[in-house]
């Protein structure tokens, strides 16, 4: 009897200690290595512009329909991610200057006109509300750049007038404004190098500089041109690169 109690303990402390030795000699799992990361490439901007067009001239509406546009739900985050570069002309006296999106909002906020050229591209036009000198034009290219290109989906374009407080009370014909041109596509404007302004653009912008102000039927006297980079680089052009021409002097 004793001897059965010797090898039963014997036996256990044997076991015991094996399971133990299996503990200790159990390896340590590794932790989960991360997934391979593939290279980032850079991505094109992509910006979805066909909705616009319901909004250009139908037979009903010959002059588009700017004010259901500027209504529309989709219209203001469109210019948000478009319209980044900074500005320097429009805010209020005191504080930092609004971001160029509202700013291109505030301009279009009276409604003017969509206009289709080409079947491809859109010109939309407003002013601010109370003041009417302040106007804005915004102009999109409906076809995609090519799929090499670098940068955004499609060309477009917010133009403002600004004008020049020094000058002459805007009531007054010959009071000067300054055109700003924010691209969101930079137009390659290098000293001595051919710039890359689209021609459908400048017919846009021809067209719109030449529209007479509602209430006086003055043309405003554009003198001073500046196109700002998506960075922020101005550069200050002359008015014809722009299409842009002085208005004609009132007959006596």
């Amino acid at each position: 009897m004793r001897r059965r109690l010797q090898l039963a303990t014997l036996l256990l402390l044997f076991t015991g200690e094996l399971a133990w030795a299996q503990i200790y000699t159990q390896p340590v799992a590794e932790p989960p290595k991360p997934p391979t990361q593939k290279p980032r490439h850079d991505k094109r901007a992509h910006t979805e512009v066909e909705w616009l067009w319901q909004y250009s001239p139908s037979p009903g509406h010959v002059d588009g329909e700017e004010n259901a546009l500027i209504q529309d739900p989709r219209f203001l985050p469109f210019l948000q991610d478009t319209l980044t570069a900074p500005q320097s002309f429009w805010g209020v006296q005191g504080t930092p200057y609004k971001p160029l999106a509202d700013t291109a909002f505030d301009y279009l906020s009276i409604p003017g006109k969509v206009l289709a050229d080409d079947n491809r591209y859109l010109s939309i036009t407003g002013s601010v509300f109370h003041f009417s000198p302040a106007r804005g034009l915004l102009w999109v290219d409906l076809n995609p750049a090519p799929k090499n290109a670098v940068g955004p989906d499609h060309l477009v374009v917010f133009a403002a007038t600004d004008w020049i407080r020094a000058s002459r009370p805007t009531t007054d014909p010959l009071a000067e404004y300054t055109l700003w041109v924010f691209p969101n596509i930079a137009f390659g404007l290098q000293p001595g190098e051919p710039n890359h302004i689209p021609e459908a653009l400048v017919r846009s912008l021809t067209r719109w500089t030449k529209e007479p102000l509602a209430g006086n039927g003055t043309v405003e006297n554009i003198t001073h041109a500046i196109v700002v980079d998506p960075d922020g680089t101005p550069h200050q052009v002359p008015i014809a690169t722009l299409g842009v021409t002085k208005p004609e002097p009132e007959k006596p």
